[in-house]
């Protein structure tokens, strides 16, 4: 008989041991001199001082790396830069390569063949149309790539192991003990008197704490592999090249404060200051920097621009150890490439708080002015080379848990009585260890197996869930495609459009018996389409009545994809022909929907609708309110905002029940018209899904975008059917939800599906006093289903430091997650409040924050001077941003507001910044840049006077992309970019191509490399100086002035005055 395997073990003939196949998806495991107040006469900004008295001394630079010296000058370096991050995940192309092993399997299988994908592999997104254009292609082939070169096998280590031991297991040392409390902080109060610094904060010079670092020169692994190339493109189509690696090296500075290089992007370089030695770091392993600095004024109209706060680009990777010294380590900015080595607490791509130290009451916490909120991603896609989620399997007893408050075992709860009982990190309970999983003590109070049982050394794993947690067998993976034939989208191509992308994907849906397809059609009536095998053809069968809807023959309507291909091939070759002559104008859009339901009822799964006009018959019709719209908001009247509300419940109460029946929905608008956005996108909002938008619809330009957003959908990491909870230590409770799910109960959330792009807002208040220097902790269980059938829990883990002081609030506040949860509240108040108001709030918050630093944290007491502190010294500008952007303007179509509203609710925390402030770069001097570290440029400042009449520029938003061609751009670049003499002869409906010259080829490279770290293909649209299109490039311009708002300089006095007039 086989010896017994401990719970929690690899056992050997448990089918999760081995290796996955090789379709598995990762996720299963203006002039500002003429505008200045006269009392503006400093701009002062705080940066985090030395740590608070009894806070210890600082150990000495992690694996005998000597401090780096930081530059004295103003801000260009170590902040949440703006930026997006250039991070080598594997967005868009394949899954990340890491996440495709299991513990206990055998090595993934070499690829021996260059250039060519394993059996359905799932390769990333294409990212370049063909350059033939045809306006849609065929079936792709999984052919050599184009320009060869092989794949890195799907493990994405080498079979010797991880390099450099990037993410291999940190040593015993650096796990998390996870109890006892860090070091007392000494002395506090909860609100200083005014006059009084909330802490001793100094203006001395700069120290480094602690930071993650590898050991060693560590070899960074290169990107993933480049997409595949979209179908039939021509010998001009551009295969994405991957970027260059990083350095081989990793920075010797702290995570958050990448190491000084000489480019720095505003202002002239920085001194170089010696750091002080023997000098104690900030508290919690934060790396110190000079607590503020300093921007003279030498009159009222003239401010040095180049002092004054703006994002900062950083493009070496850094390794971030995610607990040091048994202490939280504050996260990295988004905009950093860094490699997260899961010691305890959770990698910040699954989970973030707004402040990375938690205040002991909520008086402290309203006098800060800040919220505390954490933004939760469960299935983001990690960096390749960070170790993979691991699956644990208790087997049938399940994963322990505590039985009060049903909390599961993590890093943080506390084993005593020599391992016989553990205590709660969240509700303090103690519970009796069950006997097969007791395990003595070490002298360190931690399990002698501890670091051996993923459960209590990292802060994310996956647990394999037992039948309790299973009302039904897993669900198979059903994929139903419901598309738009009336007469406006047949003439558009829209309909088209939809045939060839849902054609291209066939071949990315997974392999097997669990894989089961529909189709259907719709116009004034719903088609659906018998594709059972025995038929020589498929057989359409019709249903007439869009009142009272019915399946027809619902077994033959959902087929296995292995029995139907072909029959699905044909039909999809057919359809655009088949209604070529319709002269059907109505849409029942909301009856095709619930007939497609009905069909999909009894397994649940994605119904994916391709919709072009207003939905107009049936259940749910609606009618045109945009004609009211534009007239109510351009005459500012205050009802405007009811647009922005659905017109009535009836698909509410749809969307309700599909989500109770494991539905989602995800909408592709293909219209050129206005189709209730508002109404229609409350069905994927509530289903776990997405709304596309592709407006106005171009046949020519857009079917790309449309295959790769459609292809993405389908291949990206994600789970079905599932519920979401997070815990929280006693102290502190979960106020609220926000994103796109279905709650039926207060404390849990339902997701017919999850995926890598979602993240919900996870607001929190609290209900009692917390301890001061204890842990609080967070903890979020997501059950879901993976796509291969597999039940799983994803335990997500996060401990922060309790604090009493205010300074410490300010030190540690994340302005990422701060920014995203300030814009998904705007996004959630604009449907019930005029935009004058909500525009309003959004200001007010700002000037509340920064007017609690003011008050009880500076250290300088000049009223001309506006102090910042240095973690939150650029939401001034994202503040301004977002009252400028899509979601605030009035002069925009109602459907763009709504699509925003939504596109914002699951929107992660990378993504936000650059929503309202996006990147521009500029192109026509691409090729001069030979000795830039990164694909992407630096990016320029949102000013027009940076945009050169003779310049072409880049401008993206992590969505859509512009490109903004000067009035007199020499003929050489416009010939090399566009392979036209002239800027008048550029077609408006542009199409990127690749020529054969460095300029075109570098500026694709950028493209495709921005495509991938965005999960998003972008659609470009060309701008001209000179006409209409050039003042929508110009109104990205945020820091310009406008009719919309202040310029940047012009708000921060305003923001200065306001303080000023509430210390007053």
């Amino acid at each position: 008989m086989a010896a017994p395997v401990p719970p929690g073990a690899h056992r050997p003939n448990n089918p999760q041991n081995s290796a996955p196949p090789p379709n598995f998806v990762p996720g299963s495991q203006g002039n500002p001199q003429h505008s200045l107040a006269a009392n503006m006469q400093n701009l002062n900004i705080h940066r985090p001082g030395p740590p608070m008295p009894g806070s210890g001394p600082r150990p000495p630079p992690p694996f005998g790396q000597s401090p780096q010296a930081y530059p004295q000058s103003a801000p260009s370096y170590g902040v949440q830069q703006q930026q997006p991050r250039p991070s080598p995940m594997a967005r868009p192309g394949p899954p990340p390569p890491a996440a495709m092993t299991r513990p206990g399997g055998p090595p993934p299988p070499q690829i021996s063949q260059p250039g060519v994908f394993p059996p359905n592999f799932p390769v990333g997104r294409p990212a370049v149309p063909p350059s033939s254009q045809p306006p849609f292609g065929t079936r792709p082939s999984s052919g050599p790539l184009p320009g060869g070169g092989s794949f890195p096998q799907p493990g994405g280590l080498p079979a010797s192991g991880p390099p450099g031991g990037v993410a291999a297991a940190p040593p015993s040392g650096a796990r998390p003990i996870g109890f006892g409390s860090p070091p007392p902080m000494g002395p506090s109060m909860s609100m200083p008197p005014p006059g009084m610094p909330g802490g001793p904060v100094t203006n001395g010079p700069p120290m480094m704490g602690p930071g993650g670092f590898p050991r060693g020169p560590q070899p960074m692994m290169g990107p993933p592999p480049p997409y595949r190339q979209p179908p039939n493109a021509g010998p001009g189509g551009s295969p994405l090249t991957s970027p260059p690696a990083p350095p081989t090296t990793f920075p010797g500075a702290p995570f958050g404060r990448p190491a000084v290089t000489a480019n720095f992007l505003y202002g002239p370089p920085p001194q170089q200051l010696p750091s002080a030695s023997g000098t104690p770091g900030s508290m919690h392993g934060m790396g110190a920097a000079l607590n503020q600095s300093m921007t003279t004024v030498s009159s009222p109209s003239k401010i040095d621009l180049n002092q004054i706060p703006r994002p900062s680009s950083s493009s070496s990777p850094v390794v971030y150890d995610t607990r040091m010294d048994n202490q939280a380590n504050p996260p990295p900015p988004t905009t950093v490439d860094y490699i997260a080595r899961d010691t305890g607490n959770c990698s910040p791509r699954y989970m973030r708080c707004t402040i990375s130290q938690i205040p002991c009451t909520v008086d402290l916490l309203s006098t800060s002015g800040m919220q505390l909120a954490l933004i939760v991603q469960p299935m983001a896609l990690s960096h390749p080379s960070e170790e993979p989620i691991q699956v644990v399997d208790f087997g049938e007893s399940g994963p322990v848990r505590c039985s009060r408050c049903k909390g599961y075992m993590n890093p943080f709860m506390k084993f005593i009585d020599h391992g016989k009982k553990f205590t709660c990190n969240l509700c303090g309970y103690t519970d009796e260890t069950p006997r097969d999983y007791q395990c003595n003590l070490g002298p360190d109070g931690r399990r002698r197996d501890a670091d051996e049982r993923p459960e209590l050394c990292r802060g994310t794993v996956d647990f394999a869930a037992t039948k309790e947690y299973m009302v039904r067998d897993p669900m198979p993976a059903v994929y139903f495609f419901l598309i738009d034939v009336s007469m406006n989208a047949v003439q558009t191509g829209a309909t088209a459009a939809a045939c060839s992308a849902i054609q291209q994907v066939l071949s990315d849906l997974p392999e097997g018996p669990r894989t089961f397809v529909g189709i259907a059609t719709f116009d004034s009536t719903i088609h659906f389409y018998n594709l059972k095998r025995a038929l020589q053809q498929p057989l359409m069968l019709i249903v007439p009545d869009v009142q009272d809807v019915y399946t027809p023959l619902e077994t033959d309507v959902i087929v296995q994809l292995s029995e139907c291909r072909q029959h699905l091939e044909i039909l999809l070759e057919s359809i655009p022909t088949m209604f070529q002559e319709s002269k059907s104008p109505e849409s029942a859009f909301g009856a095709a929907v619930k007939a497609a339901f009905l069909a999909m009822k009894s397994t649940g799964g994605k119904l994916m609708v391709f919709q072009s006009v207003l939905p107009s018959v049936g259940i749910g019709a609606l009618s045109s309110r945009e004609a009211d719209g534009r007239a109510n908001a351009s005459a500012g009247e205050k009802e405007a905002h009811k647009l922005l509300q659905p017109a009535d419940k009836t698909l509410r109460t749809m969307a309700i029940e599909f989500a109770e029946y494991q539905v989602c929905v995800d909408l592709f608008i293909t219209t050129q018209a206005y189709v209730d956005m508002a109404s229609i996108s409350d069905i994927p909002r509530t289903t776990g899904g997405q709304v596309y938008c592709y407006y106005p619809f171009s046949a020519l330009s857009d079917p790309p975008k449309l295959y790769n957003d459609l292809r993405w959908n389908i291949t990206r990491p994600q789970g079905f059917e599932a519920v979401m909870r997070v815990r929280c230590s006693q102290g502190i409770q979960v106020q609220e939800y926000s994103g796109n799910f279905c709650k039926r109960i207060p404390t849990d959330i339902d997701l017919p599906a999850i995926d890598c792009d979602k993240a919900v807002m996870v607001t929190l208040k609290h209900d009692d006093k917390l301890q001061d220097g204890a842990e609080c902790g967070f903890q979020c269980a997501l059950l879901y289903t993976t796509i291969l059938g597999d039940r799983r829990i994803r335990v997500i883990n996060l401990s922060l430091p309790c604090t009493n002081m205010l300074s410490n609030l300010f030190r540690s506040a994340d302005l990422d997650t701060q920014f995203a949860c300030m814009l998904k509240q705007v996004a959630n108040e604009i449907p019930s409040k005029a935009l004058s108001l909500v525009k309003e709030q959004a200001v007010n918050n700002c000037v509340s924050t920064l007017y609690s630093y003011r008050k009880f944290c500076a250290t300088v007491t000049s009223s001309g001077q506006l102090i910042l502190p240095e973690a939150l010294k650029l939401l001034p500008l994202y503040a301004l941003a977002l009252t400028k952007g899509v979601g605030l303007r009035t002069d925009g179509r109602i459907d763009d507001r709504s699509f925003w509203i939504n596109h914002v609710s699951s929107l992660s925390t990378p993504l936000a910044i650059p929503l309202v402030y996006p990147r521009m770069i500029a192109v026509h001097d691409l090729d001069a840049k030979d000795n830039e570290e990164t694909v992407v440029p630096s990016p320029i400042p949102l000013q027009s006077e940076n945009l050169k009449d003779e310049g072409v520029y880049f401008l993206e938003n992590g969505d859509d992309a512009l490109i903004y061609v000067g009035e007199s751009v020499n003929s050489d670049i416009l010939q090399k970019l566009f392979d036209v003499p002239s800027a008048a002869e550029i077609p408006s409906q542009y199409v990127l191509q690749k020529y054969d010259n460095q300029l075109s080829k570098k500026f694709n490279d950028v493209v495709n490399e921005i495509r991938r770290q965005r999960s998003s293909y972008l659609r470009i649209k060309l701008c001209k100086k000179g006409d209409p299109t050039g003042m929508l490039f110009l109104s990205y311009m945020v820091e310009d002035r406008t009719a919309g708002g202040q310029s940047y300089v012009e708000f921060l006095v305003q923001v200065h005055r306001q303080i000023q007039h509430k210390l007053n």
